[in-house]
C-alpha cells in the first residue's frame, strides 16, 4: 500500500472487522509515508464541518450534529476521524452532497449545468464523462431495469457515476505530495476496477492506484470470482455482528 498514490479500500460498510483492518492500514502507513484519509461517507459540504473538527475548533458532538453522518458513524468511522485529528492528517470529504445525485437520478447529469452557480461550487467540473460500459454499470443498468421501477433506469446509473466522478476529483486535488491517499469507499464504488478507479485512470492515466476489495465469506476456498476484481482481496468472516 505504501507504494502507491492511492489506494481504494472498497468495504462492506456494516462489517466492523473490516473497519477495523481500516483503522490499524492508516496507523500503519502513518510512520512510513505522507498520508491523506478521505471517505464516502463525507460530502463535499461537509468538509468545512471537519476542517473545524480536525482543528479544534468544535467538538465531536457538534461534528455530529452538523455533518450528515452515517447510521454507524460512531462505531465504524469516528476512529478514523479521531486518528486524523490526533496525527494532523487531512481527512476529505470526497462524496457528492446526495441532493445532487438525487437531482441526477430524477433528471440525468446533464440536468446539472443548470443548477445555480453557488450550488455547482458542490459538483465537480462539468460535464461529468459518463461511459455506460464502465465496470459495474451495465450490472447496475440491468438491475434497476428489471425491477420496473418508475423513471428513467440509467439516471440512476448515472447518479452512480456523479459520486465515483466526484470521489475522484476529491482524490487527485487531495493528493498528498509523495504520499499516499488512503481512501474509504463501498466496494462497488472500485471493485473490478470500474467506478472510482475508472475515472482516477481516466484523469490521470500514470496514478498508481491499488484497489482492495473485502469480501465475506465462511468457506474457506477462494472464490475464483475474485481473482480480478481487486489488486488485494480481504476475506472476512460472514457470520459476524453488524453494525447496522
Amino acid at each position: 500500500m505504501e507504494k502507491a498514490d492511492v489506494v481504494l479500500f472498497g468495504e462492506q460498510h456494516d462489517h466492523p472487522v473490516i473497519h477495523w483492518i481500516q483503522l490499524r492500514s492508516a496507523r500503519a502507513l502513518l510512520p512510513r509515508t505522507e498520508l491523506a484519509l478521505g471517505g464516502e461517507f463525507f460530502e463535499w459540504d461537509d468538509q468545512v464541518i471537519i476542517d473545524e473538527f480536525l482543528a479544534g475548533y468544535i467538538d465531536e458532538k457538534r461534528l455530529e450534529s452538523e455533518a450528515k453522518i452515517w447510521s454507524n458513524y460512531r462505531t465504524d468511522y469516528a476512529p478514523l476521524l479521531r486518528l486524523a485529528r490526533d496525527s494532523s492528517l487531512r481527512f476529505i470529504a470526497t462524496n457528492v452532497p446526495r441532493r445532487y445525485a438525487s437531482f441526477v437520478a430524477r433528471n440525468g447529469l446533464d440536468t446539472l449545468k443548470t443548477l445555480p452557480e453557488a450550488s455547482r461550487r458542490f459538483l465537480p467540473s462539468l460535464p461529468v464523462p459518463f461511459d455506460p460500459d464502465t465496470p459495474g454499470y451495465p450490472e447496475m443498468l440491468s438491475m434497476m431495469s428489471g425491477h420496473g421501477m418508475s423513471g428513467n433506469p440509467e439516471h440512476f446509473v448515472q447518479a452512480q457515476a456523479l459520486k465515483d466522478y466526484a470521489m475522484a476529483s476529491a482524490i487527485l486535488d487531495n493528493l498528498p505530495d509523495g504520499g499516499v491517499f488512503l481512501h474509504f469507499n463501498g466496494d462497488y464504488h472500485s471493485a473490478d476496477y470500474g467506478g472510482i478507479y475508472w475515472y482516477l485512470d481516466a484523469l490521470r492515466p500514470r496514478l498508481k492506484v491499488i484497489t482492495i476489495k473485502a469480501v465475506a465469506s465462511d468457506d474457506p476456498g477462494f472464490d475464483k470470482g475474485w481473482k480480478k476484481s481487486g489488486d488485494i482481496i480481504l476475506k472476512v468472516p460472514a457470520d459476524f455482528t453488524r453494525t447496522h
